[in-house]
């Protein structure tokens, strides 16, 4: 399930580090040495999300969905 969830991962110049957020879970985010870390990270902190959310009760957002332009070239 979590790899349905959007990221946006970014550099930090502030603390020094790659910075992935999660857009459709609010206040989700991860921090890693490098991109592939903070996406691992942010892997993990997705699934302790939805389980807290679910544990306490509260709707889990779903992951946004993107619509596809198709164009043709004649």
């Amino acid at each position: 399930m979590t790899s349905k969830y959007d990221l946006h991962v970014y550099w930090s110049e502030q603390d020094q580090a790659y910075i992935a957020d999660v857009p459709d879970l609010p206040g989700c985010k991860a921090d890693g040495a490098t991109y592939e870390q903070a996406v691992k990270n942010a892997q993990q902190i997705i699934e302790e999300w939805i389980e807290t959310a679910t544990l306490l009760g509260r709707s889990v957002p779903a992951p946004a969905t993107h619509s596809t332009s198709q164009k043709r070239f004649a």
